[in-house]
């Protein structure tokens, strides 16, 4: 009878231990940025201090080559939410080899489309290039291979009728190491695909005269993809920048998975729209995310938390 009750007793021990154990797991949130001299990484900090409000949450923030890295890195489980332009999503959902993507990565989910991505292709003044067509035989800097930035020179140079054999030399560097480059006069140019007022260009803006070589509206609709639409950097978002200079404008999305919670995506949608301000404090850019745009020209499904969220915000019917 003692053995009896004295079993009883630790198995109902353990099955408390147990329990207790799984209502403390924690839910690790990782997000996924892009380098630290960009703007999704600040916003993603921003993001982070926000998430530790869910209950359990442990939240990191990951510097990485952002969007093509980020998608793949969500399709191995390996992060929870990140940043990635719409380009992107579209060839990650449809598994477009040549964009970085082996195989359709159909366990993405999005939570929100948020704020414009802007094509800003800068050249030393020292280099002369002003258009497009005087980048032929300049030694510039795209990004990192396969990174949405990337993909993004490929796809404009094409539709201007250019192509990296044209260029006297082509770089595959983050934003920052691009700006030193062109600083230690190693490199005339650098396109980069970034919320305006981006670290690196201010920078590079505020050390040397620099040119802001515009994407005419005709090269945009030459562009074989939806995601890209004609934009401006309006003059005066970096020293020297006297005029509104024409360029290309792609919508990022925040995306997640199809394992993360219903809860967790809704508590991670629905934070972010009551905190805009302090997202809007991190980066300038963040102002022009706005809950209106969040579920248009999605290129992947909603994640169904994000989707509840937009339902009681009344932006879904």
């Amino acid at each position: 009878m003692r053995l009896t009750k004295r079993l009883g007793l630790l198995a109902a021990a353990a099955a408390f231990t147990a329990s207790t154990a799984a209502v403390a797991a924690p839910t690790f949130i990782n997000i996924l940025t892009g380098g630290t001299s960009g703007v999704y990484y600040p916003i993603g900090v921003a993001l982070s201090q926000q998430y530790n409000k869910i209950d359990g949450a442990k939240t990191s923030v990951q510097a990485t080559k952002a969007s093509v890295e980020n998608l793949n890195l969500l399709q191995a489980g390996r992060g929870e939410l990140a940043f990635s332009l719409g380009d992107s999503v579209a060839d990650a959902w449809n598994g477009v080899e040549d964009a970085g993507f082996k195989a359709p990565l159909k366990c993405l989910r999005a939570i929100a489309g948020t704020y414009n991505n802007y094509i800003q292709i800068v050249a030393s003044e020292e280099s002369g290039i002003k258009t497009l067509e005087d980048l032929k035989g300049k030694r510039i800097s795209v990004g990192a291979p396969k990174s949405g930035t990337e993909l993004n020179a490929r796809a404009i140079f094409k539709a201007a009728g250019l192509s990296y054999e044209d260029m006297g030399r082509v770089e595959f560097l983050p934003y920052a190491e691009s700006v030193e480059l062109i600083k230690n006069r190693q490199l005339d140019a650098t396109l980069q695909s970034s919320g305006l007022g981006m670290a690196a260009i201010r920078d590079l803006a505020s050390t040397m005269p620099v040119t802001f070589v515009e994407i005419p509206a005709e090269v945009v609709e030459k562009i074989e993809s939806d995601a890209y639409l004609a934009g401006v950097i309006p003059a005066g978002t970096y020293d020297g920048q006297d005029a509104d200079v024409p360029t290309v404008a792609i919508t990022n999305i925040l995306v997640s998975h199809e394992k993360v919670s219903d809860e967790v995506a809704y508590q991670m949608t629905k934070l972010m729209f009551d905190n805009l301000s302090s997202l809007g404090n991190a980066h300038s850019a963040a102002k022009d995310i706005k809950l209106e745009n969040a579920t248009k020209n999605l290129p992947i499904p909603l994640h169904p938390g994000a989707e509840r969220f937009y339902k009681e915000a009344g932006v879904l019917k």
